[in-house]
């Protein structure tokens, strides 16, 4: 039976396009949902795109947190689906709580883009499962917003319980505190992280690597780890 991740488009989604291609050359099937909409249409998991939801009006996802669909995306994390989101779709998990902290303006206050290379804390979340702990990727990243802040308490905490997932290496692109680059829930169901994994999916398209220029593919192994996630709980 074939994997159905559904991806969500809000108003100034950006990326749902390439992140429906992603998980399509992953092997599963792409399902489009509507952020008015209150129904998943039965899918196995679920992609919080990037963009920029509602023009990042008041704080960047904090509006689109707020969306109809996102009431079932909550139900369906507490139930454990796997659910991920990149950039925008980071933001709104943080602003829906299903992530701890925020996520503010870039400590440089300009908008980056560049190739970034990531150190995976923690392999073993849903999304992270074809990946080895301490593994570097490189990953592209692009975002205004992606200075991640909490509490001296929840530093604690998420560094204690190991739900940072990503930190940046080389280069802390954005002031994230202790080069935070994405986290995971206490369930491993639900990971979120600035840079965007749906971009470096296919040789030709991804980031420069001494093999060749374009060819990284490090993004791919996000969503076959989702898919050999839901395929083992079925099983």
């Amino acid at each position: 039976m074939t994997t159905r991740i559904g991806v969500i488009t809000f108003p100034g989604s950006l990326d749902d396009g390439d992140a429906q291609r992603a998980i399509r050359l992953a092997g599963a099937e792409p399902v489009a949902l509507w952020h008015g909409s209150h129904d998943l249409e039965g899918v196995d998991a679920l992609v919080l795109p990037g963009g920029f939801s509602y023009g990042d009006y008041l704080r960047a996802g904090a509006i689109a947190a707020l969306a109809p669909i996102m009431a079932e995306v909550k139900d369906a994390a507490a139930a454990g689906m796997p659910i991920l989101g990149i950039c925008n779709g980071f933001q709104m998990l943080v602003e829906a709580h299903l992530l701890p902290g925020g996520l503010i303006r870039n400590a440089h206050q300009q908008f980056i883009r560049r190739d970034q290379r990531l150190r995976v804390e923690n392999a073993t979340t849903a999304w992270t499962s074809h990946f080895e702990a301490g593994q570097e990727i490189t990953i592209p990243l692009k975002n205004a917003d992606g200075g991640y802040i909490c509490s001296t308490e929840t530093l604690a905490r998420i560094e204690g319980e190991g739900l940072i997932a990503f930190r940046y290496v080389g280069v802390n692109p954005n002031g994230s505190l202790d080069d935070i680059a994405g986290l995971t829930n206490e369930r491993g169901n639900v990971v979120g992280l600035m840079p965007h994994p749906e971009h470096a999916v296919e040789p030709g398209f991804g980031p420069n690597t001494p093999e060749a220029m374009r060819s990284g593919v490090d993004g791919l192994a996000f969503f076959t780890s989702a898919v050999a996630a839901v395929v083992g709980a079925a099983a």
